[in-house]
């Protein structure tokens, strides 16, 4: 057993496969010598994933970022990272390597990146490829916001529910939650700011977001949040400091002054339950919370 593990030991830092190790926070936690030649780590640093991709993008290297602005390209790139047990894409780093890049993730939230050099795959095939994965972020992400969008985030509601149904260890809630007001917001500075506001609140939002958690936009100015495995003081607790973040926000230079709130409703996944009886009961409690004046937090009560 000793030889297995010296072994594997010796293979893991000589190898020319990219293994990584993030935490649910999303940290790294261990790299192999490749990944760290490859992503200009120093052997000691452990930084968060979206705390290394803009590092190295502010000194023009790591990751290619085909984006006009890095912040919009992160939050889209969080929206899909970590959501599904396994996933696999093609992605290629400053200097002309392209790599097949999978992430597995556990139920507790950690994440497995390996990752192969296919720089040597014929080029026409990998933008086939490319254009491909493109086209599927197109499908799932929400135009204005780079969040997720509602298609994306119902299937997840429904895989929520399912994985209740199928297991008795599985828990989770799920929030909708409504700018307030938001009428009043575009009546007052037009469209084009009621726009900027729904893309300040996405990135204000996305950064509180857990990993596996799923944060995307259903509609005008409502957004949900789906919590796996999460009971509902830890969810609460969540949109607790997300309406923090939003009513002491100052998000327009040319009003100093203004701010804008948002309500949430929030419902747990119960055994037996739908999608659809699940998103009503959240959607009832978002209304009890406008209702009671706006500005928190209201919860489904079976």
């Amino acid at each position: 057993m000793d030889d297995i593990f010296t072994n594997l030991a010796s293979l893991r830092d000589t190898t020319r496969v990219l293994v990584a190790l993030y935490d649910n926070d999303d940290r790294l936690r261990y790299a192999n010598a490749v990944f760290r030649d490859v992503f200009h780590l120093e052997d000691h640093e452990t930084p968060l994933w979206p705390d290394l991709m803009r590092r190295n993008h502010a000194l023009g290297q790591g990751t290619v970022i085909r984006a006009a602005d890095f912040d919009d390209w992160l939050v889209s790139a969080q929206s899909r990272r970590g959501k599904i047990p396994f996933r696999a894409f093609e992605t290629d780093v400053v200097g002309g390597c392209w790599l097949w890049m999978t992430e597995t993730v556990n139920r507790n939230g950690w994440m497995l990146c390996v990752a192969n050099d296919i720089t040597d795959l014929r080029t026409d095939e990998r933008s086939l490829r490319q254009d491909r994965d493109f086209a599927l972020k197109a499908s799932n992400t929400d135009e204005l916001t780079g969040v997720s969008n509602r298609r994306y985030i119902m299937a997840k509601l429904e895989e929520l529910v399912q994985n209740q149904s199928a297991s008795e260890l599985v828990a989770g809630c799920v929030c909708i939650l409504d700018i307030d007001y938001f009428k009043g917001i575009n009546d007052r500075f037009g469209h084009q700011t009621g726009d900027d506001i729904l893309l300040d609140f996405a990135r204000r939002v996305h950064p509180l977001v857990r990993r596996h958690d799923c944060f995307g936009r259903i509609g005008g100015e409502e957004f949900m949040l789906i919590f796996p495995d999460t009971n509902l003081p830890e969810g609460r607790k969540v949109v607790d400091r997300l309406l923090e973040k939003i009513r002491t926000a100052r998000p327009l230079e040319a009003s100093p002054q203004f701010f804008y709130t948002c309500s949430a409703g929030i419902a747990v996944v119960e055994r037996g339950d739908t999608a659809r009886a699940l998103y009503s009961r959240a959607d009832s409690a978002l209304y009890e919370a406008k209702h009671s004046g706006r500005d928190r937090i209201a919860v489904s009560l079976r």
